[in-house]
């Protein structure tokens, strides 16, 4: 482990999901012994999918878990350190820029930020403890599982009716949960939607409860009327939440430049507004939001880092 406080780190990175990791491996084989920094969800929301089976090389899938290990070990294996701690402060002011973690500081000459995005839940009993068991936030994930069955997606935006038109090549029905009469979407995404006939919408509508246990999995759930109050429970096979996500950038405001959703703004490649801050992943990405994009993100922040500090102080 570096010596915190004094030594001065080639590259400090931000994150150990698929970004993270894969910019540990570029940039240690770049022999610039990096430190990967990650809090309490080491390998990011990929250690909460079950099965993989859109990332290139694994032809029959791979679980969430065990690809982040396998990268993990791959980093480590060239000589990437890993350190687990919250940041709590994070000074891109000047160069190096220190990142501290607990009553603890390191020092880098270059950062790469590779925090992620949260998805805003729901707020409700057994959300968590069924994600991946019925409950998801993605459909190009998740959405072959359903092929023949019945799904539900909350949200009226454009992600909501991205998510219920894909769902509708696997589902047999998709049931859109909003709690106005009205959709967020464009006008090209709503006309799509409303002209599938396996989409159903439930206006005025918010889900009260989820149904269902960790053995069975999801079995339904509660809906309520917003206007009435009346309460009702309908069965389905899946629930797909798509009322957005949450950037994990709340430690650089201020200092790295951000979008008004609160996504890292990059330029060419994965450079910040900051010389020697890169980001990669989900933490500067609100379109795809995909394992492979993010790892290709930070392909490019490693090599990015690497250039950046081939030219000296």
């Amino acid at each position: 482990m570096p010596n915190k406080n004094n030594e001065v780190l080639n590259v400090i990175i931000l994150g150990s999901g698929p970004a993270g990791l894969t910019a540990a491996i570029y940039t240690a084989r770049a022999n610039l012994e990096p430190l990967v920094i990650h809090g309490s969800q080491p390998g990011g929301q990929l250690t909460t999918t079950t099965l993989v089976e859109n990332f290139p090389g694994f032809a029959e899938g791979i679980d969430g878990p065990v690809l982040m290990e396998e990268m993990e070990k791959q980093a480590r294996r060239f000589g990437a350190r890993f350190l687990a701690g919250e940041v709590t402060k994070v000074e891109c002011g000047s160069s190096p820029f220190t990142i501290h973690v607990g009553d603890d500081s390191y020092r880098c000459r270059s950062l790469i930020i590779a925090t992620g995005a949260s998805p805003r839940l729901l707020g409700l009993a057994h959300e968590k403890e069924l994600y991946g068991k019925g409950v998801s936030v993605c459909a190009t994930c998740d959405g072959f599982f359903y092929r023949g069955k019945e799904v539900a997606v909350v949200g009226g935006g454009d992600t909501a009716m991205e998510e219920a038109t894909f769902l509708t090549r696997f589902a047999d029905k998709v049931h859109v949960i909003h709690r106005r009469d009205a959709l967020r979407a464009s006008p090209a995404l709503q006309e799509r939607a409303f002209a599938n006939k396996k989409i159903v919408f439930h206006w005025h509508a918010v889900v009260s409860a989820i149904l269902g246990d960790k053995q069975k999995g999801l079995t339904g759930i509660r809906l309520k009327n917003v206007a009435s109050g009346k309460e009702e429970e309908m069965a389905c096979d899946g629930l797909f939440i798509a009322i957005g996500h949450v950037p994990n950038t709340g430690l650089f405001k201020g200092q790295v430049d951000m979008d008004e959703r609160g996504y890292l703004l990059t330029g060419s490649g994965a450079e910040t507004n900051i010389t020697g801050v890169f980001a990669a992943g989900d933490v500067q990405d609100p379109h795809f939001r995909q394992a492979i994009t993010a790892a290709g993100s930070g392909c490019m922040a490693a090599i990015q880092a690497e250039r950046f500090l081939d030219q000296g102080p």
